[in-house]
């Protein structure tokens, strides 16, 4: 029998004992049955007891157990959360730098264009000038003949040299 069913058992007894005359708190009760039932109960309260001993024994393992695992996964997400703002961070460093790099790329190949502008310039100008001039000599020479064949001087077959310019 269940030790709290033994003690209701017990209390029913003292509950229906007959009351010493005179008494309100007072009662008459069988030594031998009460005794009976009190041996009973102190038999099955060691067994009960530790059945419920080890119950919570085995209740504070798993609460154990339970924290050890809530501990380990909360280390485990903070160690991962860690580690994502460490890529997180090493991912927007790398960007700054990269747009930097970028940045400065884009400078120094305008920069070139810019040089490469101005050399080209530079030299067509030149180009341009030494035309200009050989064009300016190229009429002048040209003028010279048309005066000397004018001038009926200039014979083709009597030339021997170059033009003068």
């Amino acid at each position: 029998m269940d030790p709290l069913d033994r003690i209701e058992e017990i209390t029913a007894l003292v509950e229906n004992a007959r009351s010493v005359p005179m008494s309100r708190s007072n009662c008459v009760l069988d030594r031998a049955e009460l005794m009976d039932h009190l041996d009973q109960l102190r038999g099955e309260l060691p067994s009960e007891l530790r059945r419920a001993s080890a119950l919570l024994e085995e209740r504070d393992k798993i609460l154990d157990a339970g924290r050890q695992e809530a501990d380990r996964i909360v280390k485990e997400g903070e160690a991962e959360h860690a580690r994502l703002v460490s890529i997180n961070e090493t991912t927007v460093s790398a960007e700054h730098e990269a747009a930097r790099l970028i940045g400065e790329a884009r400078a120094e190949a305008q920069r070139l264009r810019d040089e490469v502008d101005d050399y080209v310039d530079t030299a067509l100008a030149n180009f341009e000038q030494f035309l200009t001039r050989s064009l300016a000599n190229i009429e002048r020479g040209r003028d010279k003949m048309h005066a000397l064949r004018e001038m009926g001087s200039f014979q083709p077959d009597q030339a021997t040299g170059p033009l003068p310019l």
